[in-house]
């Protein structure tokens, strides 16, 4: 599995703020999702901003998102 792909990653991350229907921003916790210190965009390696948009724009176009009224 690529690493990007992990709970907390750079992907994981926006695939869930995408689900979340949050805008764009790339981050990612390197510790898991919410442990450990959240990597801003200004920190990450171009790969890992590439593998943030991969996966928000993977949920969006698989139209997963959260049923608020559910």
């Amino acid at each position: 599995m690529n690493a990007t792909h992990v709970h907390g990653g750079p992907f994981d991350r926006g695939s869930a703020d995408s689900y979340y229907g949050r805008p764009k921003n790339p981050h990612f916790y390197p510790l898991g999702t919410y442990n450990g210190k959240r990597v801003e965009e200004s920190e990450m390696t171009v790969e890992q901003i590439e593998a943030y948009h991969r996966g928000f724009d993977q949920n969006e176009a698989d139209q997963h998102f959260k049923d608020w009224l559910g």
